[in-house]
């Protein structure tokens, strides 16, 4: 079972242009840059046989290339990850049984994540494409609640079957709980996590789809797929006392920092 890892990467974010060439400090106080960080969570991954970064910018790709990336140069053209992805794979001429999508802004992605997904899917041929869901305990959930009323977009949310068939995913924090939730409580919230594994046949079809009203609503990709008739698979993941967030806006820096400290990240 071959795997490959791409880490799309474009520099003109509407949210937070140049985003991946933000620099992160370390719990020991060296800085390196979103894009970097992003590649070594990839190349923590067992399982995998190759890992590149998908970039159509220049900057981002002699930055990769700096500290020893593989870059594949992909069209302005891509709509999101995904078609970049798409691009990538086709570009290296395809032939990977599982390709992964390690979005690069999600530096502290555990590998057992990745591997938990590549697993998942591997054992639900009905799956076209995978991806990992986090239980929030509250303190996780405040912070989605508190971005969500400061009027930021924050992390996404994820709501899903008795078997696990995604049933949607959105930038509000779904299902709705008026309940009060102390920072250690497990809550009925399941934080999406920005890592998908596909099918290398339905990720080669997904750039000619149609992109669909909840797409575009959302800005969420992964709906491309539900909106056309694809099965998603949630494979629920476990933190193991790793604490996880997204770079989203230019706020996330310090948070994902102090995360950083706390967990003696270098």
């Amino acid at each position: 079972m071959s795997v490959l890892i791409v880490i799309p990467a474009r520099y003109a974010s509407t949210r937070y242009p140049g985003k991946p060439l933000a620099e992160l400090k370390g719990a020991s106080g060296v800085s390196r840059s979103l894009i970097e960080r992003s590649w070594m969570a990839a190349c923590e991954v067992n399982g995998v046989d190759r890992v590149v970064v998908a970039t159509d910018d220049d900057r981002i790709r002699q930055a990769a290339e700096g500290f020893g990336a593989e870059v594949v140069m992909t069209s302005a053209s891509c709509a999101n990850g995904t078609e970049r992805c798409a691009e990538a794979h086709e570009a290296l001429g395809g032939g990977f049984d599982v390709v992964v999508n390690l979005q690069g802004d999600a530096p502290l992605t555990p590998h057992w994540f990745v591997e938990s997904l590549v697993q998942g899917l591997i054992s639900a041929p009905e799956a076209q494409i995978a991806t990992p869901v986090l239980r929030c305990d509250g303190a996780a959930l405040n912070s989605l609640l508190a971005d969500r009323k400061a009027d930021r977009v924050g992390g996404t949310t994820a709501v899903f079957a008795a078997d696990h068939t995604a049933l949607y995913f959105s930038k509000e924090v779904i299902p709705f709980t008026s309940k009060p939730y102390s920072e250690t409580d497990m809550t009925p919230v399941f934080h999406h996590v920005g890592v998908y594994a596909y099918r290398p046949e339905a990720l080669a079809a997904y750039p000619s789809w149609p992109t669909g009203p909840l797409e575009t609503l959302e800005g969420l990709e992964q709906l491309r797929f539900m909106e056309n008739g694809r099965s998603v698979l949630c494979v629920e993941v476990e933190a193991k006392g790793r604490e996880f967030w997204e770079l989203n806006n230019p706020e996330d820096v310090p948070k994902i920092e102090s995360m950083m400290a706390k967990m003696g990240v270098e």
